[in-house]
């Protein structure tokens, strides 16, 4: 097998410069062990508003949504196709600009931000996990990993350290060296999963992160989704159909009409055939 020490591109260690030092954290504790009062907010938006324009016709995807999520949450959101799940996944991940309202990401209003610090925030505060992997083809395992520590001015050592560390997390260290399409779908995604730790963000958006995947392997990718939640506090907003996933979930956002239609407690749900928690399984 190939050295990984000695295989790494050598552009992996370009001179940009780094931002402030961030911190893993240690521990996790489930949001409703602690007190109301007790809970730092991570996410917060207000009368967020998304509409597009196709020359007479307007589409209001979101129509004014107001929510407080806190650190260390596992967040589920479910609706239907068309909904506005993915555009408020859009919003808070700063990949979209609302067309009214403000989003703040650790009670910094990403609305204020210019290009440069908005670019900042995404590389250091969230990672982001997608349907469709986004790996880059011609680049191995360990290097999509890496690629993110680039542009956060991670230097190459670190870099290839952190990068196998990671891969080791998702059981992938074996195979640092293979490229995307030497790999099956669930390798694919856990490389994905892998690459959006890789500037030890707060936040991960996963945008339907099983939609591709059989069973077995979206199971696997849940069990690695919540073990970063559990070990490293990581604040997980999920988007998704997958229901299987409301038992790890801390609490359930339904969107519907680019509402929120219910936030609930896991424990206040329950699931039936067909619904859950007197919602309709769309």
């Amino acid at each position: 097998m190939p050295d990984p020490d000695t295989n790494l591109p050598s552009d992996s260690s370009r001179d940009i410069p780094a931002g402030p030092e961030t911190q893993t954290p240690k521990s996790h504790t489930p949001p409703q062990a602690n007190d109301a009062s007790q809970r730092a907010v991570i996410i917060r938006t207000r009368g967020l508003k998304k509409s597009y324009r196709m020359g007479e016709v307007v589409t209001h995807a979101l129509q004014g949504i107001d929510v407080e999520l806190y650190r260390g949450e596992f967040i589920i959101i479910l609706g239907p196709s068309g909904s506005g799940k993915s555009t408020f996944f859009n919003m808070v991940g700063g990949l979209d600009s609302p067309t009214e309202g403000r989003v703040f990401i650790d009670e910094v209003d990403v609305a204020q931000l210019n290009a440069i610090e908005l670019a900042f925030l995404r590389c250091r505060k969230i990672g982001y996990i997608f349907q469709t992997y986004n790996l880059v083809q011609y680049m191995t395992c360990l290097e999509n990993v890496t690629v993110p520590m680039a542009f956060a001015g991670v230097d190459a050592d670190e870099a290839r350290e952190r990068g196998l560390e990671l891969l080791d997390l998702v059981g992938l260290k074996e195979r640092w060296f293979h490229k995307p399409i030497e790999m099956s779908g669930g390798q694919q995604q856990r490389t994905a999963i892998a690459r959006s730790m890789a500037n030890l963000p707060s936040v991960l958006l996963c945008d339907e992160p099983t939609g591709n995947l059989d069973l077995k392997t979206g199971d696997e990718i849940h069990k690695i989704l919540r073990r970063l939640n559990v070990e490293r506090g990581v604040t997980v907003l999920c988007v998704t159909h997958d229901h299987r996933l409301i038992g790890m979930a801390d609490r359930i956002m339904w969107i519907r009409d680019g509402m929120i239609e219910r936030l609930a407690n896991r424990d206040e749900v329950t699931v039936e055939a067909g619904s859950i928690g007197g919602q309709e399984n769309a």
